[in-house]
């Protein structure tokens, strides 16, 4: 079995070769820590977030078991009415760990034609696929058309998503808290931004307060080509996210998510901003 960091070091290889802009910001970041600590190796990732369909075949189940091989457990559900999504996250015994944020889209809450997607992707991987780490950065085997991505996006921005790329983190996220160089999230939001980074303002720049014990910012997706059985196109892919964690009453770190924040941060990838 691959060890946990391999996995990660293989979902974040290929998250930030199909999304450069990530890579660019990740380095911008650790070189602005390195002008006050020479000796900083790495940002630290506070989370990863992945997406998939309800179907039982690659639900959320299906891919939590995958990290729960690795010693996670599955703490808190989301749910995101308007969106028609569930979300858990896991948490590991290492602290150190990243947490795992994972989404399904609720295809029964859609047209057939959504769930006709949905059976199409869990048809293209056989269960000894789905139940080895690959399939996190497998991408999207199954052929896609642009006609059918527009379709989508009158649905649903989480469905035309996901049938575009298919499987693979959609955001890395810089624990602030570990940052030195910053004073507090804006500072780094406006550092970013002066840097020529569009970040996502729905709901705000920054999304929950300290009184919620998160504080969330995120860039807008970055736009990739897809090559699509039509034609070759330009959509958002993935985006950057930055958290900052508050203690709770009991002196405990807080580290869990908001439904309200991460609704909106689910908003970076969409097409229209």
């Amino acid at each position: 079995m691959k060890s946990l960091n391999s996995v990660f070091q293989s979902i974040w290889s290929d998250y930030t070769a199909f999304n450069p802009h990530a890579k660019t910001i990740y380095d911008q970041i650790l070189a602005h820590e390195r002008e006050s600590q020479p000796g900083v190796q790495a940002l630290v990732n506070d989370h990863i977030a992945l997406r998939t369909f309800d179907h039982p075949h690659l639900n959320i189940q299906v891919l939590g078991r995958l990290f729960e091989k690795y010693g996670y457990e599955a703490k808190s559900e989301y749910h995101f009415e308007d969106k028609k999504l569930y979300a858990r996250h896991w948490e590991h015994s290492d602290p150190k760990a990243p947490k795992v944020f994972i989404s399904e889209l609720l295809t029964r809450h859609f047209s057939p034609r959504v769930r006709e997607i949905a059976d199409a992707a869990a048809a293209s991987f056989t269960q000894a696929q789905m139940s080895e780490p690959d399939i996190l950065w497998a991408g999207r085997p199954w052929p896609a058309s642009h006609a059918v991505y527009q379709e989508l996006l009158k649905e649903s921005e989480y469905a035309a998503w996901l049938y575009a790329f298919g499987f693979r983190c959609n955001h890395f996220t810089v624990f602030f808290n570990e940052l030195k160089s910053f004073k507090d999230l804006h500072e780094l939001n406006e550092y970013l931004m002066a840097k020529g980074h569009k970040l996502n303002a729905s709901g705000g720049l920054i999304k929950g307060t300290p009184a919620e014990f998160l504080e969330q910012s995120s860039t807008l997706a970055g736009k990739v080509q897809i090559e699509f059985t039509d034609g070759r196109f330009e959509i958002p892919a993935c985006y950057y996210e930055f958290a900052r964690r508050y203690k709770k009453p009991n002196g405990e770190l807080f580290t869990g998510f908001i439904a309200t924040s991460a609704d909106k941060i689910f908003e970076s990838t969409n097409v229209r901003h």
